[in-house]
Order: structure tokens, then C-alpha cells, then sequence
């Protein structure tokens, strides 16, 4: 049995509850034996629903650790989770990576570009095997647009400042990390429409609001368009792709597109802050 050990802020929370059936699931699917078989959580309460980390890990068949340290010396492999607080991840990357175990980090990777390159930096250093990205990576509707040098892309989340991660997974998956620009202008509380340029000369536009379904809209060579709403278990792929990393240690994506998304969430975040302020990476 290949046990896995969740590190969260608290544990009671829509990914840590959906995460261990679905590695069950593909686990079985790829003849492995995966299991979810450890926790520790910084908040004892979950502000989400109010489960206690011990209540969740009797309702999951999970034990309970009492530290980050000991997660990591009886797990074999680690997922660090607290989706909604990226601003922990760090913290959590300290104490987890000396133990050289293969690390998963949840979307979204970091609260800002500084400290996404301090998580490399400290991963190189540890020489600790890692990687994150949004499950919208693995949507297949991707893998079928054509080609195209301009993408309009839509998607929706309570907030902006959390589920625009999204969308911009999406639109370096396709177009590429070379992003030269960002210009984000804000419409009531959430919308908000983000132009991405990139040095390549391609072109993105991001739609956020909070009810869009995930959807892209490719121009094609021909004047054409191809239309994908995204519908596809993407969660699914993305469980696959982690337990394939855990297996083999490579990552199925350069990294380098990791820090891409980071770079264009933050520069939207900023023009959105100033009214659409264009911003120059």
C-alpha cells in the first residue's frame, strides 16, 4: 500500500473531502495502490462546515498526525493542500520538503510570484520533487481546439482573487508562458474581463464571473472558430497526473508554466486593484 499524507490549514474542506475517493478511483483504474492514509491540519474546526480534524479523519479512515513532521515520516508520498489559503503553502513547504518526499501542491500554488520562486528555490535546495497546477489543466476539451493565435476563454468562482487561477491555467496550457501583459477591467464586485498579450504575438481574452460556465472559443487559421465548453472529469486527470508523479517523479508539464500563471494572476490582480491599469511583465 502506497500511503498518502494531506497537509491542510483545515481539513474539512471541498478538496480534502472529494481528493480520497477519486485517488481510490484512479488508483484502482491504474492496477496501483494508493490510499489516503494520513492528516494534519493547522485549524482543528473548519470554518466551512464546522467538522473537527478528528470527526473528518474517523468519516475518512484517516489517522490523525500531530505534526507536519510526523505526516511526512510515515506517509509515503504528500499532498499539501489549504486550496483557499495559499498564503500557508510556504510555511507548509518548509517543514515538508527536507523529508524528500514527492509533494503535490494544490492550486493555487502561491499567494504571489515572489513566493512561488522562494517554493523552487526551497524545493532545488531540499532537492524535493514537486508540483501544481489547476484541474482545468486536464480538461480534454483542450487537447481537441485547433490552432490559434487568439482564445477567448470564460469561467466562474465565488472570487475572483481564488478561482481566476482557473482560467489562467487554461490560457498558458495554450498559448504559451510568454506573457508580455495584462490589462484587467473590473465590472461590478467579481466580473471581470482580463486581456492577456504575449510576446509571441498571440492573444487571450479572460472572461470571470461568477455564474460563466468553463468554456473556450479558439479563432482559427481560416477565420473559422472552434468552440469547447468544458465538460470533461478533469478532476480525474489531475488525480491521475499526481499519482503518476508520486510513481515516477516527472512532471507531465515544464514547470516553468507554473510560475507563467502565477505571473499573469498576480499582473490581473493588480490592473483589476487599479481600475485596468495595463501592466508591462
Amino acid at each position: 500500500m502506497k500511503k498518502i499524507g494531506f497537509i491542510d490549514y483545515y481539513i474539512s474542506e471541498w478538496h480534502a473531502n472529494n481528493y480520497p475517493k477519486w485517488i481510490c478511483e484512479v488508483s484502482r483504474e491504474m492496477g496501483e495502490d494508493y490510499v489516503v492514509s494520513y492528516s494534519f491540519a493547522e485549524r482543528d474546526i473548519s470554518p466551512v462546515d464546522g467538522v473537527s480534524t478528528d470527526e473528518w479523519c474517523e468519516r475518512m479512515g484517516v489517522s490523525r498526525c500531530k505534526s507536519i513532521e510526523e505526516l511526512c515520516e510515515v506517509s509515503d508520498y504528500i499532498c499539501i493542500l489549504a486550496p483557499s489559503n495559499p498564503e500557508k503553502h510556504i510555511e507548509y513547504c518548509r517543514a515538508a520538503f527536507p523529508s524528500g518526499k514527492r509533494i503535490y501542491v494544490d492550486k493555487t500554488f502561491a499567494p504571489d510570484c515572489e513566493t512561488a520562486r522562494e517554493i523552487f528555490a526551497l524545493a532545488q535546495k531540499h532537492g524535493a520533487s514537486i508540483f501544481s497546477t489547476s484541474a482545468l489543466r486536464y480538461a480534454t476539451e483542450l487537447s481537441e481546439l485547433g490552432e490559434s493565435e487568439s482564445i477567448i476563454v470564460s469561467g466562474s468562482g465565488s472570487n475572483f482573487d481564488e478561482y481566476f487561477i482557473h482560467i489562467a491555467e487554461i490560457a498558458v496550457k495554450l498559448m504559451g508562458s510568454d506573457v508580455s501583459a495584462v490589462t484587467a477591467c473590473p465590472q461590478g464586485r467579481e466580473q471581470c474581463t482580463v486581456s492577456v498579450e504575449l510576446a509571441s504575438g498571440k492573444r487571450a481574452t479572460l472572461v470571470f464571473s461568477p455564474s460563466m460556465p468553463y468554456a473556450v472559443c479558439a479563432e482559427l487559421a481560416d477565420g473559422g472558430s472552434d468552440y469547447k465548453k468544458i465538460e470533461s472529469k478533469y478532476f480525474m486527470g489531475l488525480i491521475a497526473d499526481m499519482l503518476n508523479f508520486f510513481g515516477t517523479g516527472e512532471v507531465s508539464f515544464d514547470p516553468a508554466e507554473t510560475l507563467a500563471v502565477m505571473k499573469l494572476r498576480e499582473a490581473a490582480m493588480l490592473s483589476r486593484a487599479e481600475g485596468g491599469k495595463r501592466i508591462e511583465l
